[in-house]
This record gives structure tokens, sequence and C-alpha cells, in this order.
């Protein structure tokens, strides 16, 4: 009778890991996190292009079946104002409009580019302490998920810079302090693009200016 009831035990316990492990690996369909961006630009797109902002991060799963990332966009909060960054631009093997993204457990670290719908809309970075959220779109989602909501600052000095056409806001996580550090640079967006480019160029064909004919057979 003992044996019968611990065999018993023995096969609802293993019945129960198995359906756990199903619903982890099988069913759970999670959701989508982010890390703290590392970096976080404002800026011009390029030189001299319109208003950008720029994050790098790790998108990942929290579920094994992981996810499809239909679009992503920037909501960015100043005071009373607030700018929608809808062009998600992303860096696989170059960069591309973002158009669909697979996310599993093991993430995505990315670089991520943000500019604003190209109908005429211009912004201009102000002194001010800004609030930054990132939001994704997932396949069959009924609305858009808030990844992240970060607040940085610019005082009235960087906004001046920032008005250059060369030069851009950084902001960098320092973990130890548990804030953003803020640096005006040279926006080398553009230049590294470039660099990057030229580097994933494959070499120029041979090209022959005479056709080689067929050698005669000697005699």
């Amino acid at each position: 009778m003992e044996t019968g009831l611990i065999s018993l035990v023995l096969s609802g316990l293993a019945f129960s890991v198995s359906a756990a492990t199903a619903w982890f690996t099988l069913w759970r369909r999670g959701s989508v996190r982010m890390t703290r961006p590392a970096l976080i630009f404002f800026g011009p797109d390029g030189s001299r292009g319109p208003a950008k902002v720029f994050l790098r991060m790790l998108l990942y799963s929290t579920a094994e079946r992981g996810h499809i990332v239909e679009t992503m966009y920037v909501r960015l909060r100043r005071g009373g104002e607030t700018h929608i960054f809808s062009t998600w631009i992303l860096r696989e093997s170059g960069l591309s409009r973002g158009s669909g993204l697979f996310v599993d457990r093991r993430g995505i670290a990315s670089d991520h580019h943000f500019l604003l719908p190209q109908d005429g809309s211009s912004y201009e970075f102000a002194a001010g302490s800004y609030v930054v959220e990132v939001f994704v779109s997932l396949v069959a989602a009924k609305s858009p998920l808030m990844l992240t909501r970060q607040v940085v600052s610019i005082s009235e000095h960087q906004a001046d810079a920032i008005r250059r056409t060369d030069a851009g806001l950084f902001f960098d996580w320092n973990p130890a302090e548990g804030r953003y550090e803020n640096r005006v640079d040279r926006n080398r967006t553009a230049e590294l693009n470039e660099l990057l480019s030229k580097s994933m160029q494959l070499p120029n064909p041979i090209r022959l200016h005479e056709p080689i004919s067929p050698r005669e057979p000697e005699r």
C-alpha cells in the first residue's frame, strides 16, 4: 500500500515538473524588456540633419518563445511639450529602416536611431529636464508597450552648443554613481557610418579592356 502511494506521489511530481517546463518553454508568452540605455544622444542626424535621439541598449524576451517587434518609437517630454520620434532606424549589418525584429531570451544589443516623422516637423533641443520614453509595438498586441523611462537634463550652455551644426549631447550611464554623465561632442555618426560602409564594400570586379582571344593550338 505504501509502495503504491509513493509511486503515485512520484508520478504526480514528475507530471508537475513536465507541465511547468512546458509552460515556461512552450506556452508562456512573457514580454519584451530592455536594459537601461548605456548611451543616449541628442543632436542632429549626421552633421546637418534633423533632430535625432539615439540609444544603445539590449532588447530581450522574458519567455522562451520570443517576440516580434513590429516597430519602435521614442516619446520625448520637456515641461508640457511632447514630441514623438517615430522614424526608427536600426543598425544590423548596416543602417536600415526598422521593419520588424525578432527578440528572444538571449537578447539583441544594437544601436537605435529615432527621427521625427518626415512631415516637415522640426525640433530644437532647449535647456531643461527631459523624460525619454521608449515604446515598442509587438505583433498581435493591442497597444504599444513602454520599455523604459529615463530622465536627463540639458544646461543653457549645452543647449547653445547643440545648436551648432556638428555638435551633439551624449549621456553616458555611470553605474558607480547611478546617473547619466553628459558631454557635448562632435556628432561623429556620419563619419562612423561612412567608415563602416567603406569597410563593408566588396572589391570592384576586375575589368579587362580587351577580350582575350582563345589561344590557337600549336601545330
